[in-house]
């Protein structure tokens, strides 16, 4: 069973960039924001930080912020693609380019 590891996330929104911070490592989550889409490009995790479940913490929180700030999502990386297949609870964020990648139909 993975335990959390205690991580501050903070958005750096003039980088593009959700980045947590572990000792001397960081980690993070790429986006570009434009008329209220939000498109993550990549997420990268030192494999110094792998299997910790930092980077499905930082889709967690990248996806939570998302629907805070009221914007649809476009999910260009593959860590964010799969999180949403799986989590049900999250596609209503889908913009119709992002429900089209991932193989959905419209929106209902």
């Amino acid at each position: 069973m993975q335990t959390e590891v205690p991580i501050e996330i903070r958005c750096d929104a003039g980088a593009q960039r959700l980045e947590a911070h572990v000792g001397d490592a960081r980690a993070y989550v790429a986006f570009e924001e434009e008329d209220g889409v939000v498109t993550f490009t990549h997420t990268v995790v030192p494999e110094t930080l792998r299997g910790r479940g930092i980077g499905t913490r930082l889709v967690r929180e990248a996806l939570d912020c998302a629907r805070r700030e009221g914007l649809a999502v476009v999910p260009r990386c593959a860590m964010f693609a799969a999180y949403m297949r799986r989590h049900e609870e999250t596609q209503d964020l889908l913009s119709a380019s992002g429900r089209t990648l991932l193989g959905l139909g419209p929106a209902a």
